[in-house]
């Protein structure tokens, strides 16, 4: 019964949609991806006329993958990996959904207690075909 319940809990807190990132220069789509959830960046702010950032290979930031790997824990969060888009790096990341209706994203190397939590809010802008923010 408890895992039955716990599963349903975790069922309940998704965090799928649209998400402006902390800093709000960028929107990242987290979905369901096999039997995990992933994300992707489907959103830059960025002018007109500059270029679409790059990651480290030269390939564009628009529609990269980022957030991989997630999967429910018993106590309501996902916990997978997230990559830095600029240089590659790779660390693990524990998502879950506060009771404001925001995602909470922490990054960490080995424990979580010695990473760093951003507030991710829900993104309600509009975005073009070219990951722009408008």
């Amino acid at each position: 019964i408890a895992v039955s319940a716990s599963a349903n809990r975790t069922d309940s807190w998704l965090p799928l949609g649209n998400w402006s990132t902390a800093n709000g220069h960028g929107v990242i789509a987290i979905d369901q991806c096999g039997d995990s959830l992933c994300g992707r960046i489907v959103g830059i702010d960025r002018g007109p006329t500059e270029p679409m950032p790059t990651d480290l290979h030269g390939r564009s930031q628009c529609g990269l993958v980022i957030i991989t790997n997630e999967r429910p824990r018993a106590d309501g969060t996902w916990l997978g990996e997230i990559t830095d888009p600029r240089d590659g790096d790779t660390y693990q990341a524990k998502l879950w959904l506060d009771e404001a209706g925001n995602l909470r994203l922490r990054g960490f190397i080995g424990i979580p207690q010695l990473g760093a939590t951003q507030i991710w809010h829900p993104f309600t802008g509009h975005l073009t075909a070219e990951c722009g923010l408008t």
